[in-house]
């Protein structure tokens, strides 16, 4: 049985294909349009599915379509007349794309399928939102049975289900609906502070270590919105109050003026300054985040009585969230899909089709190590061999090394690492989901005191304060780090262990915020966030055998199994995907080396670098 998940129309379009229950390919359509979280109808990454499998779409024996748009219209409709005369302006927006448009996906879908080829049009399946993010949880995961948590802005109606996944079904439980949405109110701090909704979330929650633990101002913060904004119930069940809210009537999140007046200060400006207020402001909504979802999780395991929680949603992207849960001890076993948010819909919808819709049975062998399912550590997108790196190369007349033995070339590349080299790192199949897992990354020595100063401002050409994550031998964790957790998908946090960390100044919470985030904290300064924490991907042999012994040859080299892992990308591009991207990205920045495949690009070889425009006008802010 084949089968073609979709998601589109709202933002992250992807498409996966599954074959008799197992991944084939997936990917983002941004990946192939350059558009970052490109929303248009996955053309490209539905070809690409279909070619890696050597399927016409006249072979798939279901598509399915990750929403249930007429739920929707019925949402939308709802909202605007129980909220009238409010929101009229946003409705004579609204409204005619739907009418247009998005009540006839059916047909829109069949007419985007048919330029790819023929297709049975009832073979066209539908699945709810949330069963979508349900599905992509559970049935990856390494477990037969488990609860399942999913938390989002917002589906048809609801913004968080808790159901119980076994064999083959999922049962919902108890769903959250909307206006009332932790997704949503995440969002709405992400744009007060400064940031993009559904883009910047994971830059407040970067932001949130520069508040002041355990100060007055943040238990201020907190208060206000608790006594004002949000209602957060024992089960976790979350009641926003819409007078400060904007998103259910308006084109905007919030009401500034309202929003001002409870904390003080107006909404900073994409770009302007940070304030000790909005690293403040934004601590207090990261624990409140994390104590809500710590008490979705208790809810969860008492519905259920599972052990094992899969999650999803883009609020399951919160690594921080995640780990706090974990540390809670409410479950034994917590998995989160690698794609958490609206493109792991796509993947979720084709295994709802399989399990729920076909009825075909699932197995598990009963080992619930969560570094062991079905995602193939994620690594399904496109690959590219010698030829098409060596035809780049000759594209743009670039000099190169060509080793013919992968170990030297890992052997040659720790080396660089171990110089201080910043160095792109492109190999295999292209990763599914928000994060560079090694195969399409941007990799330097952890122990660099200049490292995230340097990636920050000269590679990536973003704020400077976001921080980095380390990628880790799996079986090192414990020497560097305070877990034994698997993190393959960069999802949980962990403290660096305290035998490695530097004490902070008498004056620490009178510094600024620049010289917080160059104080040297750890022995692994370029890793080593403000609250002493690092986001972690743990690397598998299995999974990754070329990035495992790349660091494996640093460690034999620098004694240390641990390098620096950021997305192979600059500021507001989707990552790389072809090896074209990657000779550009590298020319655009300074990266020192670029390693494709069994190729070495050094920059001091490369012909000078000429565009007709400035990249920054190619790719906004994201």
């Amino acid at each position: 049985m084949t089968v073609l998940g979709i998601s589109a129309y709202y933002h992250d379009s992807a498409a996966a294909l599954l074959v008799d229950g197992r991944i084939v390919a997936a990917a983002h359509e941004e990946r192939f349009t350059r558009k970052k979280h490109d929303s248009s109808f996955p053309l490209k990454a539905v070809e690409f599915c279909l070619n890696y499998a050597g399927l016409s779409l006249s072979k798939i024996d279901n598509v399915i379509y990750y929403d249930k748009p007429i739920l929707k219209f019925e949402r939308l409709l709802e909202t605007y007349y129980a909220f009238a005369p409010k929101g009229f302006k946003s409705f004579l927006s609204a409204i005619p794309v739907w009418i247009k448009e998005k009540l006839f996906l059916r047909k829109l879908i069949h007419d985007e399928l048919a330029q790819i080829g023929g297709f049975d049009k009832d073979k066209l399946l539908f699945s709810e939102h949330h069963l979508s993010h349900a599905a992509s949880a559970f049935f990856p995961s390494p477990f037969e049975e488990a609860a399942i948590l999913t938390v989002d802005g917002v589906g048809e109606w609801a913004t968080a289900s808790i159901s119980h996944g076994k064999g083959n079904n999922i049962t919902m439980l108890k769903e959250m609906k909307f206006p009332h949405s932790l997704g949503l109110l995440y969002s709405a701090f992400t744009y007060y502070l400064g940031f993009k909704v559904n883009s910047g979330e994971y830059k407040l929650m970067g932001l949130a270590p520069y508040g002041r633990h355990g100060s007055q101002e943040v238990k201020n913060y907190m208060d206000i919105i608790y006594g004002n904004i949000i209602d957060v119930k024992e089960d976790g069940s979350v009641w926003l109050n819409q007078d400060y809210f904007r998103y259910a009537t308006a084109l905007t999140m919030v009401d500034e003026a309202l929003w001002q007046g409870l904390f003080g200060f107006p909404r900073r400006m994409p770009e302007a300054e940070l304030q000790q207020c909005h690293c403040d402001l934004a601590l207090a909504i990261q624990q409140i985040t994390e104590d809500t979802v710590i008490k979705m999780g208790k809810t969860a395991k008492g519905l259920t009585g599972s052990k094992n929680l899969a999650m999803a949603g883009g609020v399951a992207l919160n690594c921080v969230a995640n780990a706090k849960l974990a540390l809670a001890g409410v479950f034994d076993n917590i998995w989160v899909q690698p794609a958490a948010g609206d493109a792991g819909g796509a993947l979720g919808a084709a295994y709802a089709a399989y399990y729920i819709y076909g009825e075909n049975q699932r197995s598990k062998n009963g080992n619930v190590n969560v570094a062991v399912d079905d995602m193939q550590g994620s690594y399904l997108g496109p690959e590219f061999s010698d030829l098409d790196i060596g035809q780049t190369a000759r594209k743009y007349n670039a000099p190169y090394t060509y080793y013919d033995d992968f170990d030297a070339l890992a052997i040659k590349t720790a080396g660089l690492l171990s110089e201080g080299k910043v160095i792109g790192w492109f190999q295999g199949k292209m990763e599914w989901g928000p994060r560079s897992l090694g195969n399409r990354s941007i990799i330097g020595d952890a122990r660099d005191t200049e490292m995230q100063k340097r990636l920050n401002l000269k590679i990536k050409f973003r704020e400077s304060f976001r921080p980095f994550a380390p990628s880790v031998l799996f079986e090192d964790m414990p020497e560097y780090f305070t877990t034994k957790t698997p993190s393959p998908y960069m999802l949980f946090v962990a403290d660096v262990v305290a035998a490695r960390t530097n004490p902070r100044p008498d004056n620490y919470e009178n510094l600024s915020i620049k010289e917080k985030l160059y104080h040297v904290r750890s022995d692994l300064p370029a890793i080593t966030h403000l609250d002493y924490s690092a986001r972690i991907q743990s690397v598998h042999k299995e999974t990754n055998p070329r990035y495992y012994k790349l660091i494996g040859r640093f460690k034999e080299k620098t004694g240390y199994g641990v390098i620096v892992n950021t997305s192979f990308n600059v500021r507001g591009e989707p990552i790389v995907c072809t090896p074209e991207d990657a000779y550009r990205c590298f020319m655009r920045t300074e990266m020192d080396y670029l390693v494709m495949g069994n190729f070495i690009f050094d920059k001091t070889r490369q012909n000078p670098w000429h565009e007709e425009r400035d990249w920054k006008e190619e790719f906004g802010l994201d």
